[in-house]
């Protein structure tokens, strides 16, 4: 089977799979070009609250296909940057659920996440000092966002793996689980995710991804939606809330 990325709608949880067994799940070209669409599409899904970002098999993504390299190094780092902002973009919470290597485009994909949980035995690292690549900018930043300068220098100097236990140390995972129960806590937790307030989500993001000019906004959001009221009137009455305002689909 050509490699390429699968996905599914369950539960208003989108689930987009790396599926490229052969290598490790490494991206090729092709796949690194059908991302963003693939997302631009999910995004304008009204049923879709979440996504879930994860490899076929016992791998997340060991990065990109080394072979497409050869071709344009530069043109393939583009590709891997437009589907890093796409992913970023989301407009919903997204979560990479990693097992075995996230190595190179892999942590790239990941730390574009929202959130990062890992099974333990889970191997990190970013790998442009090991192929002479300059990494780019936006992902750089976004790296020392997560786990601080010196952590992104030591990873990025040296192209060395660290575990999950280091990782969930300085900060590139949020959670590490023991083997065979990832998935059971992603879904636990996406059920979290779709449950609660998508306006309270979508400001969240924003504010914390760095804008500021939009506080005006999202204030005129919640003064036209119901979900304060709903929120407030389901915790005194002891129920669920039914939470309204949905991600616009498009704009």
């Amino acid at each position: 089977m050509e490699p390429h990325l699968l996905h599914r709608v369950r539960d208003s949880v989108a689930t987009v799979v790396v599926h490229h067994p052969a290598k490790r799940n490494a991206m090729t070209a092709a796949m690194w070009r059908a991302l963003p669409e693939l997302l631009g599409g999910l995004a304008g899904d009204p049923s879709v609250r979440a996504l879930v970002l994860t490899g076929e098999g016992a791998t997340f993504c060991a990065g990109a296909d080394i072979s497409t390299l050869r071709e344009s190094a530069e043109e393939a780092q583009l590709l891997a940057v437009r589907a890093e902002e796409a992913l970023a973009a989301f407009p919903k919470p997204t979560l990479a659920a990693i097992r075995g290597h996230c190595v190179g485009g892999g942590a790239q994909l990941a730390a574009a996440c929202d959130l990062r949980f890992a099974e333990e035995g889970a191997l990190f690292g970013v790998t442009p000092a090991k192929l002479g690549v300059v990494y780019p900018a936006s992902a750089t930043r976004r790296l020392v966002s997560l786990v601080g300068p010196a952590t992104a220098k030591y990873l990025l100097f040296s192209g060395e793996l660290i575990d999950a236990g280091r990782a969930l140390r300085t900060g590139l995972v949020d959670e590490v689980l023991p083997g065979e129960e990832l998935d059971k806590r992603v879904a636990e937790f996406t059920r979290v995710l779709v449950s609660r307030s998508q306006l309270t989500q979508a400001a969240a993001k924003e504010f914390a991804g760095g804008r500021t000019d939009r506080d005006e906004h999202w204030t005129a959001q919640a003064r036209g939606s119901n979900d304060t009221a709903e929120g407030v009137a389901a915790f005194l009455e002891r129920r669920q809330p039914r939470f309204g305002w949905s991600v616009p689909t498009s704009g």
